[in-house]
């Protein structure tokens, strides 16, 4: 990440200069934000600490109002990262314990309510609810079951050149640096069969007890042996707010109670969809000459994964569902929004390639201040 200096504010708000390390804004909004979280307030410096509150306050009605699609939407996805990275971290750049601070998460979730209503809006279906945790595990495997022969992953493993598999890499980088983590705090919301079932698929995502078969770290060893950073959101100015709403739904849905069967619903498709597409990105990567350390996540993920899919679309979904039949529908709602989302993430990355184009940001000079 790089450091990025703020012009005035229309209202004549001194320019901001952020230390090095800060992620660049993507519009007004993050500008405002970012401001905020890296300002050190103090007695003596009320003043210029309220003018910077007043202009994230200001920012964000605007950015909402005018976004054509807020999914895709550069501004909005990254000040919706910042606000889920206060709560996960690492966060070097911010200042002060504002993890909680009531205007953030005010702010959060007038990003969260329109994303969430986009996501259902796009996911919505006329097909019959199912009514039991066995007819939920069916229509979880009927719907992924149109995805077991992934586009892009096939594309890759006979085409992708090296460097289009780096930019696969840092696009994969900015949740799995962290994974298993945004499913995890669905954990102490659910009991019996459906908590025991996430505790199993969570235990063997962080090894098990054993620190170097956390399969964050097998990741990051990944990234090393491609010469790229194992920091976590290293190339966060790189990737587009696709990629970023990929992780930031898997947020919604964890930091919210209400919500819980969607981080149900959306880790069943994650898992029920990973086994076929990691045997072809490792296909891809040894295409290249890459071994082990290089191929091993993807490997890893190949057995692992056809275990975990059959736990989370029969034990955790099905389980979870015959306890709660509330939750059905939100369970449906995670898994295909989770669908929608790799799609998009997907398709862009594909036709970025196939058109000779990189699937990276090239901020605009605006942005980089």
């Amino acid at each position: 990440m790089t450091t990025t200096h703020f012009e005035p504010a229309a209202d004549g708000t001194a320019a901001t200069h952020l230390p090095g390390g800060t992620p660049e804004p993507r519009g007004p909004l993050s500008a405002a934000l970012l401001a905020v979280l890296t300002h050190e307030e103090t007695e003596a410096d009320r003043d210029s600490a309220a003018a910077l509150w007043q202009r994230l306050d200001e920012a964000a009605p605007v950015a909402l109002r005018e976004t054509a699609d807020i999914v895709a939407d550069e501004d909005l996805q990254l000040s919706l990262f910042l606000l889920h990275l206060l709560h996960t971290g690492p966060a070097p750049f911010v200042r002060g314990d504002v993890e909680w601070d009531p205007r953030l998460i005010a702010l959060r979730r007038s990003i969260e309510e329109p994303f969430e209503a986009a996501l259902r809006e796009r996911t919505a279906t006329a097909d019959p609810e199912p009514t039991s945790g066995e007819e939920v595990s069916e229509a979880l495997f009927a719907m992924t079951a149109e995805v077991t022969q992934p586009t892009l992953a096939t594309w890759a493993s006979r085409h992708a050149t090296a460097d289009q598999l780096r930019e696969f890499l840092i696009h994969k980088s900015i949740y799995t640096l962290r994974e298993a983590d945004p499913h995890s705090w669905a954990i102490p919301r659910l009991r019996g069969r459906a908590k025991a079932a996430l505790v199993e698929i969570q235990a063997d995502e962080y090894g098990g007890g054993a620190p170097d078969r956390v399969h964050a770290e097998i990741f990051a060893r990944t990234m090393r042996g491609y010469g790229l950073s194992d920091e976590p959101d290293h190339y966060l100015d790189e990737v587009p707010a696709l990629t970023l709403a990929a992780l930031n739904a898997m947020n919604l849905f964890g930091l919210s109670r209400r919500l819980r069967g969607a981080t149900i619903g959306h880790l069943a498709a994650f898992e029920m969809t990973s086994s076929i597409p990691n045997r072809l990105y490792s296909r891809a990567f040894s295409r290249h000459g890459y071994g082990a350390d290089v191929t091993e996540y993807f490997d890893e993920h190949v057995e692992a994964d056809a275990v975990h899919e059959q736990i989370a679309g029969r034990d955790l979904a099905g389980g979870a569902a015959d306890d709660d039949p509330s939750l059905i529908a939100d369970i449906l709602f995670g898994a295909r929004a989770c669908l929608h989302l790799d799609e998009l993430t997907g398709t862009h990355m594909l036709e970025s390639w196939q058109n000779d184009r990189t699937s990276l940001r090239a901020p605009t000079v605006s942005e980089k201040g």
